[in-house]
């Protein structure tokens, strides 16, 4: 298939979408298929870079996410170009500018147009004028307008699923979580990253990885570290990341004596994560913002033990204590932070059957299956569409 696929995010930018897009890019491409990035401009790729399959459209900082952008230009030269090519399909990976780009070529092109719903954004809704202009009812009605005659949507999670079904979006649903390259995580840190940050084989560690924004709950995570550090001495907690919240949280951290105990990567190189993974002891997040948290299954597949907030998603990806632990208040996540920490040996012994099983449910190879299969039934139920709207019109 020659497949079209519509995001405002793509590298060089940092986030669980970009990642997500790239990962389905490189197993579609695996697999045969040919995929066309339709993106934004970003100030730091050059305007006469050549990039392979990738068509960037002049773009502004999008409001309140000056890290992100907005395509101000591009439809009718999106859709000459998609004509070229000859795409089969159009999946738009966004609500604004190029999702709206996507939909017009899809519906010009006359083929089928299917959308991820990666993005739960009543809980960002704090960032347009402090939350005082737009309100649940407007995300709402703004998913509504954009999934209307969609020929398919894809959940990342059963939250996203239950979120567009209260909403009322009569387009087809499939749950589909993002997948990822396990054998990428499934290596050790070559680059001896406790030895460059001045810890022994024996410091126990917990890892954050996020973007540094207020809907995170970082500030959660931190206000816990030093009842953790009652229970278990010298615990350090290395935050990789960047973003908005890093001045307050850096505050924070100065405010509660724990400079000693807490580290600021900043942002670090996707293909060099997977070692921070393999430098800690636990992962840990106190987020409930995640449609599906990517870097749960990255940690995950690196080995390391999660403890992240109780949902339902959550509970089914954990449901052994040899991979991790869910909590829903502060208490709980201090005893199971001081669980691992202590008493390691007591979880160390995983099934190899079970191992196998949730490897490849998280597994690139799995998800590109799924959403192929997804293509390919759109695809079906398109033509039926268009061949009862020629027989009524005959």
């Amino acid at each position: 298939m020659n497949i079209g696929i519509f995001t405002d995010t793509y590298f060089p930018q940092v986030s669980g979408v970009a990642t997500s897009i790239k990962t389905l890019k490189n197993q579609l491409e695996n697999d045969g298929h040919q995929v066309y990035i339709f993106t934004t401009t970003d100030p730091h790729v050059g305007k006469n870079t050549f990039e392979q399959n990738i068509f960037r459209f002049s773009s502004i900082p999008f409001v309140s996410f000056s890290d992100r952008r907005i395509a101000v230009r591009g439809l009718f030269q999106a859709y000459q170009i998609a004509k070229k090519l000859n795409l089969d399909i159009v999946h738009t990976q966004t609500e604004f500018s190029m999702g709206i780009i996507g939909k017009f070529v899809a519906k010009n092109l006359r083929i089928p147009c299917l959308h991820t719903y990666h993005t739960m954004y009543e809980d960002y809704l704090h960032y347009v004028a402090n939350g005082k202009l737009l309100k649940p009812i407007h995300v709402k009605e703004g998913t509504l307008a954009f999934c209307h005659k969609m020929s398919g949507v894809v959940a990342p999670s059963e939250r996203v699923l239950d979120t567009l079904t209260s909403y009322g979006v009569k387009s087809p649903i499939r749950v589909i979580p993002t997948g990822i390259d396990v054998a990428k995580y499934d290596q050790t840190d070559s680059m001896n990253l406790r030895g460059q940050f001045g810890f022994n084989d024996q410091t126990p560690i917990l890892l954050s990885v996020s973007r540094l924004a207020f809907e995170k709950n970082i500030n959660e995570l931190i206000d816990a570290m030093p009842k953790i550090i009652e229970r278990v001495p010298d615990t350090q907690l290395v935050i990789v990341g960047d973003g908005p919240a890093k001045e307050s949280l850096e505050a924070q951290v100065k405010a509660l004596h724990l400079t000693d105990n807490v580290v600021f990567t900043g942002e670090v190189n996707n293909d060099e994560v997977s070692h921070y993974y393999h430098m800690a002891n636990i992962f840990v997040s106190t987020s409930n913002s995640e449609s599906q948290g990517l870097t749960y299954i990255e940690a995950m597949a690196a080995g390391v033990k999660v403890i992240v907030v109780k949902s339902a998603y959550t509970d089914d990806l954990l449901n052994d204590k040899s991979l991790g632990m869910t909590f829903s208040t502060e208490d709980e996540f201090i005893n199971d932070v001081a669980e691992y920490l202590k008493y390691p040996d007591r979880y160390l012994v995983v099934s190899d059957e079970l191992r196998k099983q949730k490897l490849n449910s998280i597994s690139a190879d799995n998800f590109e299956k799924q959403i192929v299969s997804f293509y390919r039934n759109a695809q079906l139920e398109y033509e039926e569409s268009v061949d009862k709207s020629a027989e009524i019109d005959y």
